[in-house]
């Protein structure tokens, strides 16, 4: 094969047996070359991918969540919407419970630590919120001029 130091014989007999098992060849008549760290470094990588992959994973659950509850306050700013477009006058509470409602999915959005397409998704989701407030403020300003 290629020069390099031996694989530790704990690692060597794991991988002689599984080359057996799918080969039939037997350990005896195997000889494992590598290189000296090779396999440490790649278990190293292999791990922090891993990690990196299940943080991703967590980050686009969390995002997921917030996204879930905001098409349900999305609903509502739209309620709101229709309402103050045809003349109806709301209570200011519905504006202020709304806001305060889309500003915790906000702050949930700011503690989601997230790197790559999540952190994406999540400035995505950040911007959506802050979209639906300002929209709240247009309306609650619109509201506010019916007597």
């Amino acid at each position: 094969m290629g020069s390099g130091a031996s694989i530790p014989k704990t690692a060597s007999g794991e991988l002689k047996d599984e080359i057996a098992g799918k080969s039939g060849l037997q350990p005896d008549k195997q000889r494992v070359f590598g290189r000296a760290g090779e396999t440490t470094a790649r278990k190293e990588n292999r791990v922090e991918s891993v990690r990196e992959t299940e943080e991703m994973s967590r980050a686009f659950v969390a995002v997921a969540g917030v996204r879930k509850t905001v098409d349900k306050l999305s609903e509502r700013v739209a309620a709101l919407e229709m309402a103050v477009n045809s003349g109806t006058k709301v209570s200011d509470e519905e504006f202020d419970v709304s806001a305060e409602l889309l500003m915790r999915e906000l702050l949930k959005l700011d503690g989601i630590e997230a790197e790559g397409e999540a952190k994406l998704q999540r400035k995505a989701e950040v911007l959506r919120v802050q979209n639906f407030h300002e929209t709240l403020d247009k309306l609650k300003t619109i509201n506010s001029k019916f007597s």
